[in-house]
């Protein structure tokens, strides 16, 4: 596998604004995804996630979260302040990203990446079926040019 950086979408792409993830990984792809970052989707699978970040760098893990903020409100946040231990007895159904943090530091050793960052946008809807909303969605389209500008090589976007 090849990335420094790993960007991983996890979210329903069923469930309204919990695609919002997923919906980003593929806005990245669509915009232009820079040399030395691997994209993934992460779904609502977090044991892949956690196999993801074996030797990166740096990983990004993106989702939709309900905290009754305004809708398309951004949270960027260490990995290590939302890790989450995984429960005696939890089944895979349940294991979420969070889980994947902290299984991932255990399984991975000196392999788990330097730096892991959790960006989560605040849903309007979780319906079945239903598309993003449109706080959403200009929310996940603000974060995938500000990944897209925050992992592009300093040579490529005049930045020194």
């Amino acid at each position: 596998m090849t990335g420094d950086i790993v960007i991983a979408g996890c979210g329903n792409l069923l469930r309204g604004d919990d695609a919002a993830g997923p919906i980003l990984v593929r806005k990245i792809w669509e915009l232009g995804c820079p040399s030395g970052v691997r994209l993934v989707d992460g779904g609502t699978a977090g044991m892949d996630v956690a196999f993801q970040m074996d030797g990166a760098k740096h990983v990004v893990i993106v989702d939709a979260c309900k905290s009754d903020s305004e809708p398309g409100t951004v949270f960027e946040i260490p990995g290590e302040d939302v890790e989450a231990p995984p429960l005696e007895g939890m089944n895979l159904h349940a294991f979420r990203w969070d889980n994947a943090i902290a299984f991932a530091r255990w399984l991975l050793k000196d392999r788990y990446p330097e730096k892991v960052t959790v960006i989560l946008i605040e849903a309007q809807q979780l319906d079945h079926g239903a598309p993003l909303s449109d706080a959403v969605s200009a929310s996940v389209e603000r974060v995938a040019r500000d990944l897209i500008a925050r992992f592009t090589p300093t040579e490529v976007n005049g930045s020194a």
